[in-house]
């Protein structure tokens, strides 16, 4: 039997180390640290969500694919019930990226030398992607993927000493747009669409906010200027 696992999970995959030990924050069924096993890109995985009920899931498809060996499976809530030294990698897929700030936020050791972080927020990447360099967490890598009707980006990152990002780069970084990634096109023309409808939204309130209103007519700007090198997505 095929383990049923979508794009967006085999990208987070893409971007774990070799043999790195995993945390799966938010591990839903278990299929990422399952491929992780099977694959043999991970030697141990620690499964992890805030319910029982995904938890149980991912216990009987880790059972259902052998992977159950290889496996901890733990009730916690982010990062709270995992040991600095456990772990080489944590993942955080498929939430909001003020999610994954609150999650990281909570972590003391999040910028801890060595450990590799792989994230990939549903939401609200710019607040995510400003909260990360403000703590010192430097992309390396972030890759768009394609699943379903949706685009999402998954990105790497380590502690180091990143560069400050202007509100466009808040929106494509400067690792997306070097990935060279085919999809990098149709994310910025997504992201151009949006903020097109929440500059004019600003615009025409009726309590004005300028600084708001100049930070996403800045990001629009750079990411329209961005789009010139993807002219083949209109």
């Amino acid at each position: 039997m095929k383990l049923p696992i979508s794009k967006r999970l085999l990208c987070c995959a893409s971007m774990v180390p070799p043999d790195a030990r995993v945390a799966d924050i938010g591990t839903d069924h278990g299929y990422l640290g399952i491929h992780l096993l099977q694959a043999g890109i991970s030697p141990h995985v620690i499964a992890c969500d805030l319910r029982k009920g995904p938890l149980e899931n991912a216990r009987r498809n880790a059972r259902q694919f052998g992977a159950q060996d290889a496996m901890e499976f733990r009730l916690s809530d982010g990062l709270e019930k995992i040991a600095p030294e456990e772990i080489d990698c944590a993942v955080l897929a498929g939430m909001g990226g003020d999610l994954i700030v609150r999650i990281l936020s909570a972590c003391s050791w999040r910028a801890r030398e060595g450990l590799t972080l792989v994230l990939q927020p549903q939401s609200a990447g710019n607040v995510l992607r400003r909260w990360l360099y403000s703590e010192g967490l430097e992309l390396l890598r972030e890759e768009p993927v394609q699943d379903g009707s949706f685009l999402y980006t998954v990105m790497q990152l380590r502690a180091g000493s990143p560069a400050p990002l202007t509100p466009g780069q808040e929106y494509a970084s400067p690792a997306l747009l070097q990935s060279g990634n085919p999809l990098v096109g149709a994310y910025l023309a997504r992201v151009e669409t949006a903020l097109i409808a929440t500059v004019e939204g600003l615009t025409g309130a009726e309590k004005q906010r300028p600084e708001r209103l100049s930070y996403f007519r800045q990001a629009l700007l750079e990411i329209q200027e961005m789009r010139k090198n993807y002219a083949e997505h209109p």
